[in-house]
């Protein structure tokens, strides 16, 4: 294996499977090293997460729909990564309700499943929602697999948590895993949960609870209180245990969700970007104010925690090095 393990990353987003696979960041006073990948290449159609990324990575991201990219021109590389869009696919979703790989946002797998047809590189890592292995009544993830393999890839997955990994967060993420030579993958073992686990309250800015900006307004919580007992909604964290999973929308976090939201002093708010780009493991150098506040939180709640993914790579960088 060369020095550098070149990546190409596409469904890029703000940036977190790549800030966690080339490393060299420090979070919540742990450094986390850099790791002997490159990202040759990145790719996103959105542009205000591009912005982001672009402010943050010294490989800049190409505004561009992965389904117009000709996998016959791209460069050679060793690693695939993406997280596929998963709207289509998160049990969450209700508009349209879970049409999985039948939507055309659950066929963009596709994209990924071309390129590494055409280009076969060593491996590939693809992340998605808990809800991919139960859509379309459990018909869409092993379809998704054997799409995979018959690219010519040796499969594993797995659904982990990020909260086992040092993230604030009970989020949960089917990591999928594929390699070309078979050797590879049986050098290949997904991360052991860390000792260094963290809480709400580790990320939580103090200074926001005297910010009224932050707080829902007292109609919004008495129509919340009206339903309260019967719906399960105002959740409230604990700040002594991980975060419920964010999610894209919380620029517009409601009260009567299952949106997680802080309790303090009897008056309940929403979280700040930076505090949920704390939540989903950014580090503070990790610039944010290219974009207005509502397309961070989009772009936040759409990434993949760079802590957990920094795990992931690691332990996929030691199988590659392995000598066969």
């Amino acid at each position: 294996m060369a020095s550098k393990i070149k990546t190409l990353s596409l469904f890029c987003g703000c940036g977190g499977m790549d800030l966690g696979i080339v490393g060299g960041f420090e979070y919540l006073g742990k450094r986390y090293p850099k790791l002997p990948y490159e990202i040759m290449l990145a790719v996103d159609n959105d542009p205000y997460c591009t912005q982001i990324y672009n402010e943050n990575f010294k490989t800049k991201c190409e505004i561009r729909d992965v389904k117009a990219l000709d996998e016959k021109t791209l460069d050679d590389f060793d690693l695939l990564i993406g997280g596929f869009p998963c709207q289509s696919f998160s049990i969450s979703a209700q508009n349209p309700p879970r049409l999985g790989y039948k939507d055309d946002r659950g066929k963009l797998f596709f994209e990924m499943v071309r390129i590494l047809k055409e280009k076969h590189p060593r491996a590939f890592i693809a992340e998605n929602v808990k809800g991919l292995l139960s859509a379309n009544k459990g018909k869409a993830f092993p379809m998704i697999i054997k799409e995979f393999e018959k690219a010519g890839y040796h499969v594993v997955y797995k659904l982990l948590t990020a909260s086992e990994y040092g993230v604030p967060q009970r989020r949960e993420r089917v990591i999928i895993v594929g390699f070309k030579d078979e050797c590879d993958l049986k050098s290949f073992n997904y991360p052991n949960s860390v000792r260094n686990k963290h809480v709400l309250g580790d990320v939580i800015d103090e200074s926001a609870n005297h910010e009224d900006k932050w707080f829902f307004s007292e109609k919004a919580v008495a129509g919340m209180m009206n339903v309260r007992e019967k719906m399960n909604k105002g959740r409230a964290q604990a700040l002594d245990e991980p975060c419920n999973t964010i999610s894209s929308h919380l620029a517009k976090v409601s009260l009567n969700s299952t949106d997680p939201v802080l309790f303090y002093e009897g008056r309940y708010r929403r979280f700040t970007p930076r505090e949920a780009a704390r939540i989903q493991s950014f580090p503070e150098t990790f610039a944010l104010d290219a974009v207005s506040e509502a397309r961070q939180y989009k772009a936040i709640g759409n990434a993949v925690p760079p802590v957990m993914m920094w795990h992931i790579a690691k332990a996929l960088s030691e199988a590659l090095a392995e000598e066969q």
